[in-house]
């Protein structure tokens, strides 16, 4: 199953967003700071990227001979494929959506899509690549990192690996440091002042980490789309080798050497949307209408009713990396618990225990943690998912500094000038 996004559209909304901040604060800008969601890979014509116009907030650009943004939910690399792939030399474990699987999906598949380019990147990777011009694209580390292939040690891909099975490693971007500044706007980008210093675009899990982590005895967990739990590891840790397919822990670059180990669940706030959507599609089968935005309102107010509930659900729809072929499940069904609210309840613990059963409580004690700090979309709307955070951690939690992966971005530049 791809997944796929119109770059045209995150331009056109990037470009709404920038046009509605106010002019007198865009053109004080000496920094921009850049993140997105890690993973996924877009291909363009380098020079044929984008095409600059003049807009009523000074210049703009919008794309041109560049492809869709295939996501990091993207499914088309099945497990077989996966195993048909060289053996990276990297400390992460290779899985479908990662960049490099999807350029290998590509070339076996598909192999004169490629032809049509000659550079890619994340889309952050891109937009750095437009605004600053860059004839070669420029990824960081965590970007890098995100799209297998690459070993942090050396920081370095994996070319020789690479070269050897027919990659295309000219489309493979060059790689800096986090915080490090990748070039100059070449316009005044909605009045932004042409030659403001562009960071190397940031993954959006580390961003958000840097926002609200200040201390090493904190864990950060986060729900938003996916659901994440992480804690710094201590100073010098190198990642080991070789990665462990079967570990439901990665350890993810994070800022001046250091790392963070995360437990990185594919199932998160996207499982409560599903669960939505099919009450929704059940009630218009039974045909009757009531909007998502009211469902959603009802199930949380109906779990708030019930304390607990026996029934068991094991929420994984969308698989875990470590264990992609693991579904969902439910057990415990007992006549007592087959309410809305029970059911709610039971999938609200399902998703905070399965986070938690990826970096156990026992780790987190081991490595010193002393205090959760709760962030993300979906903790900040739903008290059952809260309450299950309580009754699982044995620490207190924090909640209030919600995780924006852009405000840390533009505190990396800020610390960084």
């Amino acid at each position: 199953r791809g997944m796929e996004q119109n770059v045209q559209k995150i331009i056109k909304a990037l470009n709404e967003c920038l046009a509605a901040l106010p002019q007198q604060q865009l053109q004080r800008v000496s920094h921009i700071g850049i993140s997105g969601q890690m993973h996924g890979i877009v291909f363009w014509k380098k020079d044929k990227g984008c095409k600059w116009t003049e807009c009523d907030t000074g210049s703009t650009f919008e794309p041109e001979e560049v492809s869709h943004l295939i996501t990091w939910q993207d499914g088309r690399c099945s497990p077989t494929f996966l195993s048909s792939l060289p053996l990276p030399q990297s400390h992460i474990s290779l899985a479908t959506g990662f960049g490099c699987a999807t350029v290998y999906w590509y070339l076996k598949k598909s192999p004169d899509f490629l032809k049509s380019y000659d550079a890619a990147g994340t889309i952050h990777d891109y937009v750095v690549a437009m605004l600053c011009d860059l004839k070669k694209p420029l990824m960081s580390v965590q970007n890098a990192a995100s799209w297998g292939y690459f070993n942090c040690r050396s920081k370095s891909w994996n070319t020789d690996i690479l070269k050897k099975s027919g990659f295309p490693v000219h489309l493979l971007p060059e790689v800096g440091d986090p915080g490090s500044i990748a070039g100059k706007t070449i316009c005044a980008w909605h009045g932004i002042p042409k030659g403001t210093k562009v960071g190397i675009a940031l993954g959006d899990f580390q961003c958000s980490v840097y926002f609200c982590l200040t201390e090493r005895t904190d864990a950060v967990l986060n729900i938003s789309t996916s659901a994440q739990l992480t804690v710094s590891m201590p100073l010098g840790f190198q990642p080991p080798e070789t990665p462990d397919p079967s570990s439901a822990v990665t350890y993810f670059p994070y800022f001046n050497g250091d790392y963070l180990a995360v437990a990185a669940s594919l199932n998160g706030g996207n499982v409560l949307a599903t669960f939505v959507d099919m009450v929704a599609q059940w009630t218009e089968e039974l045909g009757l209408q009531v909007e998502k935005s009211a469902i959603y309102t009802k199930i949380i107010e109906a779990a708030l009713a019930h304390n607990n509930s026996k029934l068991s659900i094991h929420p994984t729809i969308f698989g875990e990396r470590h264990v992609p072929g693991q579904l969902a499940s439910v057990t415990n069904i007992a006549v007592s618990d087959l309410t809305l609210g029970h059911v709610t309840r039971a999938v609200c613990h399902g998703i905070v225990e399965n986070l938690c059963s990826m970096l156990p409580v026992q780790h987190l004690m081991e490595m010193g943690v002393r205090r959760i700090l709760g962030s993300g979309s979906a903790l900040a709307r739903n008290e059952v998912l809260r309450q299950e955070v309580a009754r699982i951690f044995p620490f207190p939690v924090v909640y209030g500094k919600d995780v924006d992966a852009a405000v840390g971005a533009a505190m990396v530049m800020f610390h960084r000038k």
